[in-house]
């Protein structure tokens, strides 16, 4: 998933820190033979654990997470690091070149890809080749790479669904029905359509910024993104080019701010001031309005997300890689498992809005607690919550789906939008721009 579905414009700040550009550059060659730490049975040694942007609004909850583990494991010891989010990826890929790799880093699905593709991380899978079941499908399988089989790269840690949020007022307002939200990408820009007819410009539906849509809509729409071996784009179907037409149609009739074509405004801004629909699909963003619009919270719904074709959602998923050639690697598994565990897991996101990737974790009633269905943020924890059990990876953006490739696919989806090309050149440049981008990065 850009690691960008469409709710990832605006997740809590706690994960929205990790949203970084993956760079296809650096750590070129030489990594792939970095010879794998081997397991001897006894949880010892002092290895290093790395986080980003936890302190200081979670030290007290990471700290006493180590320091229970120290405490199951008295000859095992666990040196804490947090880093800034600005240039993350670029750290991650100067200390690996210097081998200096924390024996237990933290990852999005975005970073896991800098070091698992050359070599860096340590296959979980095949260290610990039951506990797969621990985790939500969709979680594990975000940390597989193309080619590299039923290899996973990292364990994950904290996640985040994608759900609906829409202001029920102006729905209404819209002659749209509270009740019967859109449940595809299509009854979405219909929903939009009849919004921009009825706001008189006094409100939008949503944000037009494709980079924010793609390739989530275009995946849910049955769009196939990439071919069978994952080495090619295939998007150009005439479903992508009916996607754009509808969206530069929805784009010239008002139903999306004029600006957030070309730039990311504040949507939460946008949405706590009454002038959007629909808001970002986090529930991290539901507790925002809460906090910081209470007007439009009171008129705030939540539902479960768009799907279409696909019957699944995207998540964003945190992980915890090991250094392949960790010379600790039972401290380092184990303390990753630790730290990803159920019970812990369950405590961090009672602490943040995240979710637990922990399959036990999930189950607690915590995320199941409806309260008395009235109230949005009590709602969207339990809607996010089931979306997450049926959470898949067709529904979540490839790897392959680099910054790169998405910023260039965005460069032609904005032209067509803005009627300077028609959609269907602008596809099919898309599609060869991202093929082009694709082979460098095999190349290397």
């Amino acid at each position: 998933m850009t690691r960008r579905n469409v709710t990832r414009i605006a997740l809590t700040t706690l994960v929205a820190g990790t949203f970084f550009a993956t760079s296809a550059c650096g750590m070129s060659g030489g990594a792939g033979d970095v010879k794998e730490g081997e397991k001897t049975g006894k949880v010892a040694g002092q290895i290093t654990f790395r986080t980003l942007q936890l302190k200081p609004v979670f030290t007290s909850y990471v700290q006493g997470v180590i320091d229970a583990f120290e405490k199951q494991y008295p000859d095992a010891k666990v040196k804490w690091e947090d880093v800034p989010g600005d240039g993350y990826n670029e750290k991650i890929v100067a200390d690996a070149q210097a081998g200096a790799l924390p024996d237990v880093v933290n990852l999005s699905t975005d970073s896991f890809q800098l070091l698992g593709d050359r070599g860096m991380l340590a296959d979980v899978a095949k260290l610990d080749p039951e506990v797969a079941k621990d985790y939500v499908p969709g979680a594990w399988e975000q940390f597989k790479l193309p080619g590299k089989g039923d290899s996973v790269f990292a364990y994950p840690w904290y996640v985040t669904p994608e759900i609906l949020t829409y202001n029920k007022d102006l729905f209404e307002k819209a002659g749209l029905d509270p009740a019967k939200p859109p449940t595809s990408v299509e009854q979405f820009f219909d929903c939009a359509e009849q919004i921009a007819a009825k706001s008189g410009g006094k409100y939008s539906a949503f944000m037009a910024d494709p980079k924010g849509r793609l390739p989530g809509d275009w995946q849910k729409m049955g769009v196939p993104i990439l071919n069978e071996k994952q080495d090619r784009f295939t998007f150009d179907t005439d479903t992508a080019v009916a996607w754009v037409e509808r969206m530069k149609d929805l784009y010239d009739k008002g139903a999306m701010p004029k600006e957030s074509l070309l730039k990311q405004d504040d949507i939460s801004q946008l949405y706590g001031g009454g002038k959007l629909v629909f808001g970002p699909g986090s529930p991290g963003f539901v507790k925002d309005i809460k906090q910081n619009a209470p007007q439009i919270y009171a008129d705030t719904l939540v539902a479960n997300a768009v799907t279409g074709k696909l019957g699944h959602i995207g998540i964003y998923a945190q992980s915890l890689g090991i250094k392949k050639d960790t010379k600790h690697m039972d401290a380092a598994t184990e303390f990753a498992k630790w730290v990803t565990n159920g019970p812990n897991q369950v405590e961090f996101s009672k602490k943040a809005t995240i979710y637990p990737s922990n399959a036990i974790g999930l189950a607690d009633p915590h995320f199941s607690d409806k309260g008395d269905g009235k109230d949005a943020e009590t709602l969207a924890r339990a809607v996010g919550a089931e979306q997450l059990k049926g959470a898949a990876l067709d529904a979540n953006t490839p790897v392959q789906w680099t910054n790169q490739v998405g910023d260039a696919v965005v460069r032609e989806m904005q032209k067509a939008i803005k009627g300077e090309q028609d959609a269907r050149t602008a596809v099919k440049k898309a599609q060869e721009e991202a093929n082009k981008l694709l082979a460098k990065t095999a190349q290397k």
